[in-house]
């Protein structure tokens, strides 16, 4: 009866007054692991200096466009870059922030035989090279290793053999390292499982890697709508310990022109949909444009410092209003039409402007009725879009209007197309402006996408609308 009364009064002092006590998740962080141009290395202190003021403890450096960490790894890193790595770690150090180093050596690892000691050494020398200049945390990735049908040929048991050594050789030699962090070959649960049978590769690898290696996964899919409790608790039992979570928001590196160049639009929104049961670490992956990042890894930090309460819309006001001051009332119209990311396979972030969409819809669905309808509503919604817009253009400071400039743009393209769109309602016949508008909205989408299922669909549809009164009037005569 004692331990029943002793632990009543442990779970009580979780709960104050129904809100559940603040438990941060133990590792934390920034995984900078994006393709596409990485940061330099004022962006990587900046973001250091950003986790230590939001609470957040850890960054992994592992640009996948950094030749030495992936496609050349086996390569040391040249003298001036390994300079500026040391300096790097000298500014986590003083952070208090753990700079994890990765590498990714899975497109071309030998595992065994003489090419896989010699492969073994390489890398083992790399670390060496980076435990010597301060970073006592290291990560090795084998993700992104399927051939362009879409196929891996990965064997688990060679990875987790790999792993198991890199880490016994690590113990052995140095004492105050942490344990390795890795995500697999298929690192997202539907690519784990067939069915419901595990797939041979993850069987393989959790049944012999080394139980204090740390495995991140990144949901049910690469880039996925949220994850679940029950959906952590299926991987924790695949791999038989608690997982940690490489959560692909707000990366943009998947919304490209079609040369591949440019990320064409912003995930400004808040991290949304994550479990709130324990789990070991979570690592947000950023955007390439570093400043705007910080709103949805802003939310990120509070979310991982507190998951039992964390609320996205309290969390995304705040960050936004702590990092725009007298700008964050338009910085929110702005960025609230630039949060859900989605394309053939990936999906997640809220809906954009969904007041936006609603009053938009409200008012198209009244045009065929014979009541009063009000404009007003959808006047306020189109000015205050024109207002934030030209305002956020003429006063946002460089380092923010260098990151989002042709996206603010074009936003100010499609509020005025949007104002003729209205205008034409309103006169009830369509002003020829609105096709051409549209024309040259569509061209600049190359370079910058916004708000495509609200302020963008209003143009569309009410061309559409024009359009079925047109072809409802030829059926007539």
């Amino acid at each position: 009866m004692k331990l029943f009364y002793v632990a009543l009064i442990f779970f009580a002092t979780l709960f104050i007054g129904g809100t559940a006590q603040a438990i941060p998740i133990p590792l934390r962080g920034v995984v900078e692991g994006f393709y596409g141009t990485p940061w330099n290395f004022n962006d990587r202190a900046d973001i250091i200096n950003f986790c230590r003021q939001n609470n957040l403890n850890a960054y992994i450096y592992a640009p996948k466009d950094d030749p030495f960490h992936r496609e050349k790894w086996r390569t040391p890193y040249p003298a001036e870059k390994l300079n500026e790595m040391r300096q790097l770690v000298a500014v986590a150090k003083k952070n208090n922030v753990r700079f994890i180093f990765a590498v990714s050596p899975g497109l071309d690892l030998n595992y065994n035989g003489k090419k896989g000691d010699e492969d073994f050494n390489l890398l083992l020398n790399k670390l060496d090279t980076m435990y010597k200049i301060g970073v006592r945390d290291f990560a090795i990735f084998f993700d992104d290793l399927k051939d362009d049908k879409g196929r891996h040929h990965e064997d688990g048991k060679e990875h987790a053999k790999f792993l198991n050594r890199l880490q016994k050789n690590l113990n052995e030699k140095y004492r105050d390292i942490a344990p390795i962090i890795t995500v697999p070959t298929e690192y997202f649960s539907e690519d784990m499982q067939k069915g419901k049978k595990i797939k041979p590769y993850t069987k393989d690898l959790a049944e012999n890697l080394d139980s204090s290696i740390v495995v991140l996964f990144s949901g049910r899919g690469v880039v996925c709508d949220g994850i679940t409790d029950e959906e952590l608790a299926e991987v924790n039992k695949i791999f038989g310990r608690e997982v940690g979570i490489w959560w692909n928001y707000p990366v943009n590196d998947y919304s490209l022109t079609p040369n591949g160049e440019k990320n064409v639009k912003l995930a400004l929104g808040a991290v949304e949909k994550l479990p709130m049961a324990n789990m070991t670490a979570i690592f947000f992956n950023p955007m390439g444009q570093v400043q705007m990042s910080k709103i949805a890894l802003g939310t990120g930090a509070i979310y991982a410092n507190n998951p039992a309460n964390y609320d996205e819309n309290s969390a995304w006001n705040k960050i936004i209003n702590a990092q725009f001051g007298s700008l964050a009332s338009e910085m929110k119209i702005f960025a609230e039409h630039s949060r859900h990311m989605e394309n053939s396979w990936a999906k997640v972030g809220s809906q954009d402007a969904p007041d936006f969409h609603t009053t938009a819809y409200l008012l198209l669905h009244s045009l065929g009725k014979k009541s009063f309808i009000d404009f007003a509503p959808m006047d306020k919604k189109i000015a205050e879009l024109q207002s934030a817009v030209d305002l956020l253009l003429k006063k946002l400071p460089k380092k923010y209007l260098s990151e989002c400039k042709p996206q603010l743009e074009q936003l100010k393209r499609i509020a005025h197309a949007d104002k003729i769109a209205l205008e034409s309602l309103k006169a009830g016949k369509i002003d020829p402006k609105l096709k051409i508008l549209r024309e040259e909205i569509a061209v600049n989408e190359k370079q910058a996408v916004i708000s495509e299922e609200s302020a963008r669909k209003f143009i569309d549809d009410v061309i559409k609308f024009f359009d079925e009164q047109e072809k409802n009037s030829r059926k007539k005569k």
